[in-house]
């Protein structure tokens, strides 16, 4: 079987770590957040991998740097949800820590991910 250059990437892996835990932390949120929260939420972690697997396979930096973007603003939206979620008492205190961690790790790696395309474009 192939590998794809950004199943290697380290915060590819971490991102896919990431929606996979926010789809087993949602799961048992109210049946009546299906289509709000729940949904939003798993949305979101869903498009930071798609962007970073679409973005990192694109030519051109600038292209590159765009999805790398937009898998940012995602992962802000997961963090927003995951907030949201904590407050409405639908996440407990250690679940959310550890989703908020997992999203720290990833905009770190993200932010870095950006700055290497960029340096490669002359953008940086």
């Amino acid at each position: 079987m192939k590998i794809y250059g950004f199943e290697k990437l380290v915060v590819w892996q971490d991102a896919r770590q990431l929606c996979s835990l926010l789809y087993k932390n949602t799961k048992d949120f109210p049946k009546d957040e299906l289509f709000g929260i729940t949904s939003q939420i798993r949305r979101a972690g869903i498009s930071i991998t798609c962007n970073i697997a679409e973005g990192t396979s694109r030519w051109s930096q600038k292209e590159k740097i765009r999805f790398i973007e937009i898998a940012y603003g995602s992962l802000m939206g997961v963090l927003n949800c995951t907030i949201l979620a904590s407050d409405l008492e639908y996440l407990s205190d250690e679940t959310y820590l550890q989703i908020r961690e997992k999203v720290d790790q990833v905009s770190f790696m993200l932010t870095n991910l950006k700055k290497s395309f960029e340096n490669k474009s002359g953008e940086g």
